[in-house]
């Protein structure tokens, strides 16, 4: 009885969060950085958007990794999201390829912009020469690793440490080619840290109202950049995004701490959008849009309203034919299935997981696979009630010899849609995933109500009914 009672205590609790989670007008979670509006994510299939392609943008002979591939899918979609694009997905297709739908979207443009540019910053002595904004260098990273590793103990010359990059001979110089046309070539300046230096980077606002862009770096680097700012004032610090100076300040006093700004002519959108890539990292390699385009819902409103016709037809279905085979057991195991349902859905919004239409048909097939336990359940108490066995000792003897078919066959829907997931990730079949994410889910869930739930409502309600007594609220 005790452990009916903390079963049922535990049943109603759930019950009780998932009826919150698919109010209507629920507020969300806010709980720190964890952030969840809990509303239904469709998409791109039922509610439209944008898809992208992007290519690596590599030079000729250079080759992409599939590690880079995987690597840049990942900051892609860490950069979409901070910049407040939810539900977008992003996959790797062929060698050099990775595609990227953005549900509910129409003009991409700024976000396109972010996500295709390397986002490698560099802070660049100068010395005495002013670069302007937009101006483009290279930039040579040899010296930089001596200074890293001075700063962290290792031995090196000691004059590494405190040169003062100064560009090279060749910036200033210029090239004539056969036909007589004159062109200056690019400066090149010896990197003194890079952005991978950079934490706790957030977006300020100065009280003139020009943004700017304020961190702390790592200890090591604090170092070396104490080092520099101590030795070289009033000399110019160039910091370049992807080969071009965005803002090049002078030094005017040691910088021991390790924190600073970042100044130029940001606007709030172009300094969020610099934040966000210095936050979560340089692409392993350059990409160019090589496609985009508007989608329109293809299927959309008139398929989700037939999906959840279907999805009412089929629970009604399966609500009648238990009524009518198990009786009250029956009813017991379609309140159970009215767990399930509202349990699944509240758990794709929590998570939130992206609603397709194979997404949504894994989910109204989970519904016929959620009865399969109480059938196996059902059958064997009918059993132990025909050899002569009480409902208590029925419904503890039905459950423990169903459960070895019960785990089985769950096992065996489980490895099929783990399958389906790998294969989807591979070879880019999103729609495949989908099917098996609300699938799997389904089975989780179906297990809960069906060996914790139902379980529990049944020893609620029959454990003091006597079957003889009321032969017709049982299956024969």
């Amino acid at each position: 009885m005790n452990r009916n009672l903390r079963l049922l205590i535990i049943v109603l609790v759930v019950w009780a969060l998932v009826i919150w989670a698919n109010l209507p007008n629920n507020p969300g979670i806010h709980i720190g950085k964890f952030d969840r509006t809990m509303e239904t994510q469709l998409g791109l299939d039922l509610r439209g958007g944008m898809r992208v392609l992007l290519e690596a943008d590599l030079a000729e002979g250079q080759t992409v990794t599939q590690d880079d591939l995987n690597v840049a899918t990942q900051i892609l979609l860490n950069r979409s999201n901070a910049l407040g694009v939810s539900e977008v997905t992003f996959q790797s297709t062929g060698n050099s390829r990775i595609v990227g739908e953005f549900p509910g979207l129409t003009d991409t443009s700024e976000v396109i912009a972010s996500l295709k540019q390397v986002g490698q910053l560099v802070f660049v002595p100068a010395g005495t020469t002013y670069l302007e904004p937009g101006t483009e260098v290279k930039v040579d990273y040899s010296e930089m690793t001596a200074r890293q590793a001075a700063a962290a103990g290792t031995v090196v010359p000691a004059e590494v440490v405190t040169v003062t990059p100064e560009p090279t001979a060749a910036s200033d110089a210029t090239t004539t080619d056969t036909t007589g046309t004159t062109t200056t070539e690019i400066p090149t300046y010896s990197a003194l840290l890079t952005g991978t230096a950079l934490k706790n980077i957030a977006v300020g606002v100065s009280q003139l109202g020009e943004y700017y862009i304020q961190f702390e770096m790592d200890e090591v680097s604090a170092a070396v950049f104490s080092d520099f700012t101590t030795n070289h004032q009033q000399e110019y610090l160039a910091i370049v995004l992807d080969n071009k100076v965005i803002s090049c300040p002078i030094v005017s006093s040691a910088i021991t701490d390790g924190q600073g700004v970042i100044q130029g002519t940001f606007t709030s959108e172009t300094a969020n959008a610099l934040a966000v890539q210095l936050r979560y990292g340089a692409l392993p390699v350059p990409f160019k849009v090589v496609e985009s385009e508007a989608v329109g819902a293809t299927l959309g409103q008139e398929s989700v309203d037939k999906s959840i016709l279907a999805g009412i037809i089929g629970l009604a279905m399966v609500v009648i034919l238990m009524i009518y085979f198990y009786r009250l057991p029956g009813v017991i195991a379609d309140v159970a299935l009215a767990m399930y349902v509202m349990t699944s859905f509240a758990i794709f919004k929590l998570i939130p997981v992206t609603l397709t239409l194979p997404g949504i048909a894994g989910f109204i097939l989970s519904i016929g696979v959620a009865v399969d336990a109480n059938i196996l359940i059902f059958e064997r108490m009918k059993e132990e009630m025909r050899a002569g066995r009480g409902l208590r000792q029925a419904i503890d003897l039905g459950w423990k010899r169903a459960w070895p078919s019960i785990r089985d066959s769950n096992i065996s829907t489980l490895i099929t849609c783990l399958i389906l997931f790998v294969f989807g990730s591979q070879f880019g079949a999103t729609i495949v995933k989908g099917f098996a994410v609300t699938l799997a889910i389904g089975v989780f869930v179906s297990l809960f109500t069906a060996i914790v739930a139902t379980r529990t409502f049944l020893h609620l309600v029959l454990d003091k009914l006597k079957f003889a007594e009321h032969p017709r609220w049982f299956a024969k």
